[in-house]
């Protein structure tokens, strides 16, 4: 159908219909007209519509929600941006080179949620609210180095269209350095790690009673009863508003039934004595201390109805690989993500570089030249921020300096951009090289920041030239768990404050993790470990913040830091980590606050991630 005009305004240049029909005399037909005989065509937009595949693609199935996909639609208008090339809509899907592959993944799609019995036909006449339409989304799913390993469809409700509701939505997952946190142990105490995945995990979950929801045949779907009928959903649905936090509530049900213990630091943190389950929405990382623990869970799991896939080991887990050497080593690397990057930006080809940035800290540059790059700038800053916060502490103050600029990217931003991606031609191959020392549980903090770091690069009026940036990352047995590259959200008026401000802000997740493992390692079978004493050390390089972190003496030039920042003053006093003064070259947050020259930016990176 075609779109609906808004507007019953008649152009001027447009011709009357001959058939419309009038109460007009026939004498007014005499009256003199300056008209032109010779009437002008009708004049046709020159708007470009993406759905050009829609012409192109093959007739599917009439069905109540063909009229959500007509070319004025949202949809079409948002996809027309939609810069990812592995995920396709149906019009796109039908007329791609992988449609055969597409049909047979929409096909197995609908069997697997007509077996599940998710909806129920019915009457439109039954339906006691809006009929809510669905939408196709087609996937070619890749590993970690870029391969396609298959072609997947889910069908989604579109949940943007449900009524509102006062309910919360509200669905926790499991923080990364959880998941680090998880590795790291189950390394040390030489557990096996496997991971699994729950087929249509959104679809195991039962929909409540009181919160129905009638929703349009999908495209592709035949009616078994007539063209009047519609779907009651029965279980949820992807694209449900409610659909993650019923799925969550539900698999934690099961948890609890088979004797495992949530986390009381992190929810998606589940463990018993000889297991530990991290659970990341529908894939799951499980660790024990023989294979079969792993198979009697599995078998438990799927005992309770659950269907699931299994994994050969905790190899690849949302697009990290993770590579385990004979020596225990485990190499974490998203080649396939930094490939993606590269053609995204167009830069596959480009002469790589040793170091992520330049020597100068990167400015707002207000009045420089916009950039022209064909590449989007956000897409590009969201992918490389996704791999700096997994795998690649080296590029975090880097990629932390071009976010700042999304909103009005420059040229010069464009550029920085572009060093962050010659360096990652150079070492697409290179990620963190972990490997535990000696099975203790030794938590080390490094914690460095920059004053005034932006000063000379940023226009003196703004109070952002005067910003300091606070860098730290957390090691757990040699392996970094958490890394952090960011401004200061207030101005320091000293070194002493931009150092003091970094230690306090990286304490408030440096001890959660603390207790985090705590909690671990005092309900889980502790064995394998020569020391089961978490030893808590604060690396600190600036000789004030030292002495007024550990001496705690208030004076007229620091009393005003007082209530925000001394808070930790109790928990070092009663011995819950201790901090030590270490030199400069041997910070290793350092590469974390500011460009570093080459040899010293390689002695951070070794120090941190192994290379």
């Amino acid at each position: 159908p075609r779109p609906i005009r808004s507007s019953t305004r008649r152009s001027s240049t447009a011709p009357l219909p001959t058939n419309r029909p009038t109460t007009r005399s026939q004498t007014s037909t005499n009256r003199p007209t300056t008209r032109s005989q010779t009437q002008p065509s009708l004049r046709r937009s020159t708007r470009t519509t993406p759905s050009t595949y829609r012409r192109e693609a093959n007739t599917a199935v009439a069905s109540d929600n063909d009229a959500f996909w007509n070319d004025s639609h949202p949809l079409f208008v948002n996809k027309a941006v939609n810069s990812d090339p592995d995920t396709y809509h149906w019009d796109e899907a039908m007329a791609s080179p992988y449609r055969e592959e597409f049909i047979k993944a929409a096909e197995a799609e609908i069997q697997a949620l007509v077996d599940k019995g998710t909806w129920v036909e019915e009457h439109k006449d039954n339906a006691k609210a809006k009929l809510i339409p669905t939408q196709w989304v087609f996937k070619i799913k890749k590993n970690s180095l870029g391969e396609p390993t298959r072609y997947k469809a889910r069908l989604c409700l579109r949940g943007d269209l449900q009524p509102e509701t006062d309910q919360s939505n509200y669905s926790p997952v499991a923080a990364w350095p959880t998941v680090r946190s998880f590795l790291v142990i189950s390394s040390m105490k030489n557990w096996v790690t496997t991971s699994i995945d729950f087929s249509n995990a959104f679809v195991q979950s039962y929909l409540p009673d009181d919160e129905p929801v009638w929703m349009h045949m999908p495209r592709g779907y035949k009616s078994t009863k007539g063209p009047n009928y519609c779907l009651r959903l029965v279980k949820s649905l992807h694209g449900h508003r409610r659909a993650p936090q019923l799925w969550f509530k539900h698999s934690s049900n099961a948890f609890k039934k088979l004797g495992l213990k949530q986390s009381k630091y992190d929810e998606c943190l589940w463990y018993g004595k000889d297991i530990m389950v991290v659970q990341y929405v529908d894939d799951c990382g499980i660790s024990a201390p023989t294979q079969a623990r792993i198979d009697q869970f599995v078998d438990d799991l799927r005992a309770l109805n659950f269907e699931l896939t299994i994994e050969d080991t905790f190899a690849e887990f949302l697009g990290i690989k993770f590579d385990t050497l004979a020596d225990g080593t485990v190499v974490c690397t998203q080649q396939g993500l930094i490939k993606k990057i590269l053609k995204e930006a167009g830069m596959t080809d480009c002469n790589p570089n040793a170091v992520p940035t330049t020597q100068h800290t990167l400015g707002a540059n207000k009045e420089g030249a916009p950039m022209n790059e064909s590449w989007n700038y956000r897409t590009i800053c969201g992918m490389l921020l996704y791999l700096s916060t997994n795998t690649r502490p080296d590029i975090a103050f880097a990629v932390s300096q071009v976010c700042r600029f999304s909103a009005n990217p420059k040229k010069s931003h464009a550029t920085a951009i572009k060093t962050i991606l010659r360096y990652l031609k150079k070492t697409s191959d290179k990620g963190m090289i972990i490997k535990p020392k000696e099975n203790k549980l030794d938590l080390n903090l490094y914690v460095d920041a920059d004053y005034c770091g932006l000063y000379g690069q940023e226009d003196p009026r703004d109070s952002n030239s005067v910003r300091s940036r606070t860098g730290y990352v957390v090691m757990l047995g040699g392996w970094p768990i958490i890394w952090k590259s960011q401004l200061q959200t207030h101005l320091s008026q000293s070194t002493l404050e931009a150092e003091y401000t970094a230690l306090s802000s990286s304490l408030r997740t440096f001890l959660p993790l603390q207790w985090l493992i705590e909690e671990i390692i005092e309900h889980t079978n502790t064995d394998d470990l020569e020391n089961t004493t978490v030893h808590s050390t604060v690396f600190e390089d600036n000789q004030s913040t030292y002495f007024l972190a550990t001496n705690q003496r208030i004076t007229s030039r620091t009393k005003h830091l007082l209530a925000r920042w001394h808070w930790f003053w109790d928990l070092y006093n009663q011995g819950v980590f201790k901090i030590v003064k270490c030199p400069t070259d041997e910070q290793l947050a350092d590469y974390l606050t500011k460009p570093l020259p080459k040899d010293t930016f390689e002695t951070n990176r070794a120090g941190v991630q192994g290379w």
